[in-house]
This record gives C-alpha cells, sequence and structure tokens, in this order.
C-alpha cells in the first residue's frame, strides 16, 4: 500500500507579510495624523470667529430693523455684561434703548447669547480696550475707539496658521481674514 501524504497548507500571515502590513500602516499614520489635526483646529476656530462676525451681523441687522441701539458684549454669565475683554468666555446680543452698554434687565432683552469656548482659544481686541460694540439705529458701529477695531483668535499654541482676525470699522463693515494672508492688528 501506498500512503499519499498530502501538503496540508494552514492559513494565516507570514511574519513578512504582517510586518509589512504594520510598516504601511504606520508610514499611513504618520502622514494622516498632522493633517487630521491642522483640519479639526483649523475648523474649530472658524466656526468660532464665524459665530462672532454671525452675531455682530445679527446686531447690525436688528439695530437698523428695531430702530434703536444693539449691544453686543463679553458676557461670562449669559444675561449681563462682564466688562472685560475676555470674549472666549461668551457674548450676548441685547437690545439697549438708552445706548449706555448694560443691560437693564426690565426694559431691555437679551436677544442671542453664546456660551464660553469649550477649547483654551482666546478671543481678545487687539488693542485691548474694549468689551462692547454697539451698533446704532443706521448699522454704525460705536466702540471707545474712533478707528477700526479688531478681534484677534489665538489658539492655545499662539501659531498664526491658525489665527484669525475679525475687523469692525466705524461705519459698521465687518471682516475676517486670515492672519498669514493679512496684517490685521
Amino acid at each position: 500500500m501506498n500512503t499519499i501524504r498530502r501538503a496540508v497548507r494552514v492559513g494565516g500571515f507570514t511574519m513578512i507579510e504582517l510586518v509589512v502590513t504594520m510598516t504601511i500602516v504606520g508610514i499611513l499614520a504618520a502622514i494622516g495624523v498632522p493633517s487630521f489635526k491642522y483640519i479639526t483646529t483649523s475648523n474649530r476656530i472658524t466656526s468660532e470667529i464665524n459665530g462672532l462676525l454671525g452675531d455682530l451681523q445679527f446686531a447690525r441687522s436688528e439695530a437698523v430693523k428695531q430702530g434703536l441701539p444693539v449691544t453686543v458684549c463679553a458676557s461670562s454669565d449669559g444675561a449681563t455684561c462682564n466688562g472685560g475683554i475676555d470674549w472666549e468666555s461668551g457674548w450676548i446680543v441685547f437690545l439697549d434703548s438708552n445706548g449706555d452698554q448694560i443691560v437693564q434687565s426690565a426694559t431691555e432683552a437679551v436677544v442671542r447669547t453664546q456660551t464660553k469656548f469649550t477649547s483654551t482659544d482666546t478671543l481678545r481686541p487687539s488693542n485691548g480696550t474694549f468689551g462692547a460694540i454697539t451698533f446704532n439705529r443706521e448699522g454704525y458701529a460705536t466702540t471707545n475707539s474712533t478707528a477700526t477695531v479688531t478681534m484677534l483668535l489665538h489658539d492655545s499654541t499662539l501659531n498664526t496658521q491658525w489665527t484669525r482676525c475679525l475687523a469692525i470699522t466705524p461705519v459698521g463693515a465687518l471682516s475676517t481674514q486670515r492672519v498669514p494672508t493679512g496684517n490685521c492688528t
């Protein structure tokens, strides 16, 4: 009797195949992770500056529509202006019938609130002197400065590739830009 032996092949990966696959995955991760960090940080920063831009545009249009001053100010409690310059703690938009940049709860309604940033980003005026912007019934902006006011939004690393600025002119025009493409200080 002839016994025929058949070779049985066991399924699986060889050590070389496993090492090559892990090397390829490592290279792709090394390329992809920094890009992912850039995208997420850039999107967060853009979203935060656009939130303020949208609320300022809303305040300006409400001032014209209502025919009375509307103020946007830094606020940490969502009900009153905190008088500070740390806009990353949040802000409110309110109908400011007497234009004094102070919420009188009985007569002046808060129409929008923005809560504190969940990140460690900072949003501050470049000259560090104002905590409120009021738009009059004609849409003109009033701050304690007669020049264009610029707000700078920085991430915690102060990396200029993620810095955004928002300019507010005395006539109420609003614009944003990335710092590397322009000088907004």
